[in-house]
């Protein structure tokens, strides 16, 4: 009985939309059907609720986007720049990157943001942690590392600042990012 009471019904009726969509057809017996499969799945695998404090805030929000649009542009360009020199072999690197916020929703969108970046991926995500461990292409040395790193905590703060998450903690070296100031991350 505790398990039932400890359901997440938004959970639930997710996946009833989702059954709903599989069968293509509204009906109250598909609805029904839906939820009884729904309410068996979160019994039988029950997922560690999840802690969301998202407050969307619009301008910060737009510039995110702009940002990360702007970042996927670079990145592909200079990725297309470095794959076409002949004789020349990029030098990677998995570089682990400690997220200031404890949020799991940050740590998921900073993870997705970075992946969808060309020239770089992330091979492992840490929720217990908050860590990131990122294959990086052709960074050069210990200081194209810090600096890649630098942008992913300056990604990290745009999404805190956009997304209305528990702020940041910020170090005296963290540099702010905001639209106008100038400053790359």
């Amino acid at each position: 009985m505790t398990r039932l009471r400890s359901l997440q019904w938004t959970v639930v009726l997710w996946l009833v939309v989702v059954w709903m969509l599989l069968w293509g057809s509204l009906s109250v017996v598909n609805v029904v059907w839906g939820a009884v499969v729904a309410v068996l799945v979160c019994l039988v695998f029950p997922l560690a609720p999840l802690r969301m404090s998202v407050r969307v805030r619009p301008h910060w929000l737009l510039w995110l986007v702009v940002r990360f649009l702007w970042d996927v542009l670079m990145a592909s360009w200079q990725v297309a720049v470095k794959t076409l020199q002949l004789g020349r072999q990029p030098r990677n690197a998995v570089i682990e990157v400690d997220l200031r916020t404890d949020s799991d929703f940050v740590l998921t969108v900073v993870a997705e943001m970075v992946s969808l970046v060309p020239g770089s991926l992330v091979v492992e995500a840490r929720a217990a942690t908050h860590t990131l461990f990122l294959h990086v292409l052709d960074v050069g040395d210990r200081a194209g590392a810090e600096a890649f790193r630098q942008q992913v905590f300056a990604l990290e703060r745009r999404v805190v600042l956009a997304l209305g998450a528990d702020p940041a903690p910020v170090s005296p070296d963290a540099t702010t990012d905001a639209p106008g100031d100038g400053r790359s991350g």
